[in-house]
């Protein structure tokens, strides 16, 4: 496995640049600054996102998957967003913006002004998430022109938090069985022009819990192919599908975990501990953030990056960043090389237990398939 960091292509071929792909192919441009990433024309487009699903994961496994590694050949790879992970990904898709503009920057992250953290998964009912995530979604960009935008998931999301930043102006379809999102897939998209929005999270849960070199993920890959497929030959010919992802995945075995709560050092000087276990944000006390840099790298070395919020920023990893979002950003951010992860077993005794873990900048969780049929 790779340990090269991958820089998120922005503007060029990256998860938030798929709707505003689409939107051009279906002859609805959306008024943004132009992608590289150009789709065939069709009036009728279908998103499958498979949560998990990282190219290099695919390229490995190929055997599990035969359809969807059949189209590796004829498609260019894309990256998600940093940190890699799924309610920065998410919103990175929906919104067409990158994460230091729509400001779901990370798994956990600051509630500026508090010592608070935003899991932006489950949410806090006390943070509106009109406020958090305010920019219009290119979901509903495209339904103001007229495009039938329809988002399929299971009901159990329907109105959280995330689904409203990252989904809003969409029609929302629930179905909890893979029988019925590929029906109601090819029900939405018979509308003329439309685009719809197919999720599955099944992949990346296998993954957490057991591992991407278990034979239980790949179980899980095979159905996915399966679906994916049923779902292809499903649609008339004339509608396009296209399979994505929105992050890759590690396993960290036990061997290669940091626990802050062993390492009393690691926290001098940081008032809240973020983010989560591939990509940590550290929030400092005043005058702090120098004497956390370099301990944090004294200790774990060539293990992690470690960068100041304008390192990381002048690094381009969340693009250009707005003075709202600034302050949820760690002052230090720590993001693991190889196959580490940083844990705190008092904080957040449940990521202890995950297996498969994403969120940096390795090949394995930065790098995602565009696969178009």
């Amino acid at each position: 496995m790779s340990s090269d960091f991958v820089t998120p292509a922005y503007g060029r071929r990256s998860l938030a640049d798929v709707v505003p792909a689409v939107a051009g192919a279906l002859g609805f441009p959306l008024g943004m600054p132009p992608s590289g990433l150009v789709l065939p024309d069709a009036s009728s487009y279908v998103v499958f996102l498979v949560d998990g699903l990282g190219v290099r994961l695919l390229e490995r496994y190929a055997h599990a998957a035969p359809y969807l590694s059949s189209l590796l050949a004829s498609s260019e790879a894309g990256t998600a967003g940093v940190p890699s992970t799924t309610a920065t990904s998410l919103t990175s898709f929906g919104t067409g913006l990158t994460p230091g503009v729509h400001g779901l920057v990370g798994f956990t992250a600051r509630v500026p002004g508090t010592n608070s953290l935003l899991n932006h998964l489950f949410w806090d009912q006390d943070v509106d998430p009109l406020e958090w995530q305010p920019h219009p979604t290119a979901f509903s960009g495209l339904a103001a022109l007229g495009v039938e935008v329809t988002v399929i998931n299971k009901e159990e999301y329907r109105g959280s938090g995330l689904s409203i930043a990252s989904a809003r102006g969409a029609e929302y379809v629930g179905a909890d069985k893979v029988g019925e999102r590929i029906a109601a897939a090819v029900a939405a998209s018979a509308s003329s022009p439309s685009l719809t929005y197919l999720y599955d999270s099944d992949l990346d849960w296998t993954g957490h819990k057991w591992g991407v070199a278990s034979s239980r993920w790949l179980q899980q890959l095979a159905m996915i192919d399966a679906a994916a497929e049923q779902l292809r030959e499903t649609l008339p010919s004339d509608r396009r599908l296209v399979v994505v992802a929105d992050h890759g995945m590690v396993d960290s075995p036990l061997e290669s975990r940091t626990d802050v709560d062993e390492h009393a050092e690691l926290l001098d000087g940081v008032f809240l501990f973020g983010g989560e276990a591939r990509f940590r944000h550290l929030y400092c006390r005043s005058g702090a953030v120098d004497d956390v840099v370099a301990t944090w790298q004294a200790t774990l070395g060539d293990r992690v990056d470690v960068l100041t919020r304008g390192d990381a920023i002048a690094r381009g990893w969340f693009g250009p960043v707005d003075a709202n979002v600034l302050p949820r950003l760690g002052d230090v951010l720590v993001a693991c090389r190889g196959d580490h992860g940083i844990f705190s077993s008092e904080k957040f005794g449940y990521e202890m237990t995950l297996v498969g873990l994403h969120g940096s900048l390795t090949p394995d969780e930065m790098m995602i398939p565009i696969l178009v049929d």
